[in-house]
């Protein structure tokens, strides 16, 4: 039933052999890695402006400064991670870094910081082209959640189809992104450097302080939190790194360049529009008003021209494309963390079309419930924002630190300077991360980014327990030299709860198997039920025992657990087989019409040491049984019923 809606929505299936035509070459790479912290220049500007606003006009005065800043940090980052890229090209990023050099409980803190820092990304970008379409269509206000949990929806289904897909559906927003406000910038400045500035719709208002000039502290914090803000910049840098198995040959030099050129974009755009908003004296206040890209779209182009809604689409398009970027980062990250037995194992299977189907869905389902919990408001998001991203930071660059210390105490006479640079590099990214870390901690905890802590360290503790659940599990199943004992005999029961044809077939298999010993047993939840089923028994003299067992609670599975261990006690030595009739219906739906207590009742025995489980599956559509029914394991067949 599902084939057809799932092969239109996400196309046919692939084979393996494909996965080499998913890599993607640098012109799709770029577009689907850059998204993020392109789109950043949508709500990282904003908000640095929104927050300085907060200090009145003569703060707004420091938002050049502070987006040099920031700008500053991003170059330091770009360059440093193509370390990072060169030395770990299977992928895994920061997580990789910090594990092999650091040890594995830096690289859990690291994956479980990624983890919510990837959630984080794909609920702020939605949300940011959820409020940027509210902007310019005052109608749809009130509907921000539903629009951004729809773009979460849009994203992942575009992933779902695989990496190429993905990066073709993000080529055109993107670039068409870079242009429009590159040659907005471009000429924005150059009206500003003939005598005539742009200005900006929102020019004649004056932003009221709320915080005392005279206190320096507060203002000092403000700075702060605004440059914590604007750090937003730096999303997406983790995700080139994460995802570099996704590029052509040779992968890390291409994820490298990559990086450069994204890192490159970033800054330019990100530092050209916030001075051209000090240009075009552009005011951003809390509560409904036009993002600050519209703004200035107007006040270069004109605010009746095409420029702007051209600039609104442009901008979601981005911001949905930003999303896209943690879809093509997290998946891979998820999958390795799989690998290395700190996730579970689905997340490392590709699905049809040979993407990380589950990573995908947990993405999505994880974004959607933090777009509810915080109705999809931009400022709440970017408060939690960050903390995740700089500690992945910070660690991975201590760990590439530490590593190229150790390859300067081997390196030769000739391989020295290249040794020191890499370290003093790595040194210098994990001093200006760490303090961007710290800064971001001070400001943005008191605002709620406590909780990025709180579902961080759950995430850490849950990974921890994932791999001791799978260490201990690995342990128990290595081959030693001991032999496994064979059983002294085999007792063989058939359960019954009523007399026809996948009961016969049932008794009929357990006979084929030639077990020591063969009964039937049937529970008298109902006394009469079990007597006409004895009465039949004997009537048609079939040739094994049945035995009825009480069951004074009108409950299947409490008696026959206790006959079960009752024949294990008896017989230690012994196994005991239990042979499930079951009848197995032909369509998906027509399981729910049918009493699903089998399936506990072979989950309860499946859990009982030297028991053994097997179903006898009869298809309705075989009614004359001329086919054989093998025996399956559990979940071997779909719902049935009990014999």
């Amino acid at each position: 039933m599902f084939d057809v809606p799932k092969r239109v929505l996400l196309g046919r299936a692939r084979p393996s052999g494909d996965a080499e035509r998913t890599l993607l070459p640098k012109r799709l790479a770029l577009p689907v890695f850059a998204s993020d912290p392109v789109s950043s220049v949508a709500y990282a500007g904003q908000e640095l402006l929104l927050v300085l606003a907060l200090g009145g006009v003569a703060l707004l005065a420091l938002a050049p400064s502070v987006a040099a800043a920031v700008c500053l940090v991003v170059a330091i980052v770009v360059v440093s991670y193509g370390q990072v890229v060169r030395a770990y090209p299977g992928g895994g990023g920061s997580y990789a870094a910090a594990s092999e050099n650091l040890g594995p409980r830096a690289g859990t803190a690291t994956a479980a910081a990624l983890t919510v820092d990837y959630v984080l990304t794909v609920a702020v970008s939605t949300a940011a082209a959820a409020q940027t379409v509210v902007g310019v269509l005052p109608a749809l206000r009130g509907y921000e959640v539903v629009l951004a949990v729809a773009g979460v929806l849009l994203v992942m289904l575009v992933n779902l189809r695989g990496r190429r897909e993905a990066g073709w559906a993000a080529m055109v927003p993107v670039y068409g992104f870079v242009l429009v406000v590159a040659l907005t910038v471009l000429v924005g400045l150059a009206r500003a450097g003939a005598g005539d500035p742009p200005r900006a719709p929102s020019a004649d208002l004056v932003p009221v302080a709320t915080v005392p000039e005279e206190s320096w502290v507060l203002l000092t914090l403000l700075v702060l939190r605004a440059f914590a803000g604007g750090g937003a910049a730096l999303a997406g840098v983790e995700a080139i790194a994460n995802g570099t198995p996704s590029f052509r040959p040779p992968q890390a030099r291409n994820a490298a360049t990559t990086l450069l050129l994204v890192g490159g974009v970033t800054v330019a755009l990100f530092g050209g529009v916030v001075v051209l908003a000090g240009v075009a004296d552009v005011r951003i206040a809390a509560g409904p008003q036009e993002g600050l890209l519209p703004q200035l779209a107007a006040a270069v182009w004109g605010a009746g021209s095409a420029a702007v809604p051209i600039m609104v689409v442009a901008t979601v398009g981005v911001l949905l494309g930003a999303a896209n970027s943690a879809y093509n980062g997290f998946p891979l990250l998820a999958a390795v963390l799989a690998e290395d037995r700190y996730a579970p194992r689905q997340l490392a299977h590709r699905g049809d079309r040979l993407a990380y189907t589950n990573g995908i869905l947990f993405l999505s389902v994880a974004a959607a419930l933090v777009l509810l919990a915080v109705t999809a408001e931009v400022s709440r998001l970017v408060d939690l924002y960050l903390l995740g991203l700089m500690l992945s930071f910070t660690l991975a660059q201590a760990g590439m630190a530490r590593r190229f210390r150790g390859e300067l105490t081997v390196a030769r006479s000739g391989e020295r300077w290249g040794a020191r640079g890499r370290l003093a590099l790595a040194g210098v990214a994990a001093l200006s991360t760490g303090a961007v870390l710290v800064v971001s901690a001070v400001v943005k905890i008191p605002l709620g980014a406590w909780a990025t802590l709180v579902a961080g360290a759950l995430l850490y503790v849950l990974m921890r327990a994932v791999r001791s659940h799978y260490d201990t599990v690995a342990d128990r199943l290595a081959l030693d030299d001991s032999r496994e004992t064979m059983p002294a005999r085999v007792h063989a029961v058939v359960l019954v709860s009523r007399l026809h044809k996948p009961v016969l077939r049932a008794l009929a298999y357990a006979r084929a198997t030639r077990p020591a010993t063969l009964e039937a047993v049937t529970v008298a939840v109902e006394p009469e039920a079990a007597a006409a089923v004895l009465a039949e028994w004997e009537r048609r003299r079939l040739p094994v025992p049945l035995r009825v067992l009480d069951a004074p609670y009108r409950e299947v599975t409490g008696p026959l657990m206790d006959h079960v261990a009752e024949l294990r006690r008896r017989n230690p030595r012994d196994a005991v087989t239990v042979f499930v009739p079951e009848y197995v219906v032909g369509r998906w739906w027509q399981s729910v019409l049918h009493n699903q207590s089998t399936l506990w009742l072979k989950s309860r025995l499946e859990a009982s040491p030297g028991v053994m489980v097997v179903s006898v599956p009869w298809l309705l559509d075989d009614p004359d049984g001329r086919r054989l029914a093998a025996a399956t394991p559990r979940g071997g067949s779909r719902s049935g019923e009990a014999g």
